[in-house]
């Protein structure tokens, strides 16, 4: 990984092009405003991947039959 530093005239002219570099390459930038640093540009962090497969386990309990379940009875517009 190699750190760049650069004035923020030259970022501001080229700064698409340098946050391409940075996330291609992993690089890191200083920009600069009259000799002395005034920000670092470094890649994100990606969050890792992770897979939806048993995410409610033991979370959800099924009770009865879901399948054939009888609810005209819960859905009966008479009741009150």
């Amino acid at each position: 990984m190699k750190t760049r530093v650069i004035g923020a005239t030259e970022f501001k002219a080229k700064c698409l092009a340098l946050l391409d570099e940075v996330n291609e390459q992993g690089s890191t930038i200083t920009v600069t405003k009259r000799g002395r640093p005034v920000a670092t540009i470094s890649p994100a962090r990606k969050k890792a991947w992770k897979s939806p497969a048993g995410i409610l386990t033991g979370k959800v309990k099924i009770l009865g039959d879901i399948v054939n379940a009888n609810i005209w009875d819960e859905w009966d517009p008479r009741r009150g």
